[in-house]
């Protein structure tokens, strides 16, 4: 169960993290290494994958160590809603796959 629930808070971590950003796109710098701190939106995260966690700023936890975390944003259908995107975060130990899906729209537009 320990596993399962660390499994779970980084996933909720990186989505709530995500799900935060603005869902415009704006240009920024490429990251370096498992660092986010150049994402500026929610589509920079599309194809974000790390071998163990790190800060933000890419400073690996070493207790995390063995956890794969990566993430995918894709357009989708929200039950109407014009412009969606499925964030999907997954977070891999040991076999162990934990998969947490949100939705970001695009509320700020007309």
């Amino acid at each position: 169960p320990v596993l399962r629930k660390q499994m779970t808070a980084i996933a909720q971590e990186l989505l709530e993290e995500i799900l935060l950003k603005p869902y415009a796109v704006t240009a920024n710098s490429a990251a370096n290494g498992c660092a986010r701190d150049t994402f500026n939106d929610v589509q920079d995260y599309n194809g974000y994958a790390s071998t163990g966690y790190c800060t933000v700023d890419g400073v690996p936890i070493s207790a995390l160590a063995k956890f794969n975390v990566s993430s995918t944003v894709a357009a989708g259908n929200l039950g109407g809603v014009g412009a969606a995107l499925k964030v999907t975060v997954t977070v891999q130990n040991s076999g162990d796959t934990l998969r947490l899906v949100g939705w970001r729209t695009d509320y700020a537009s007309p």
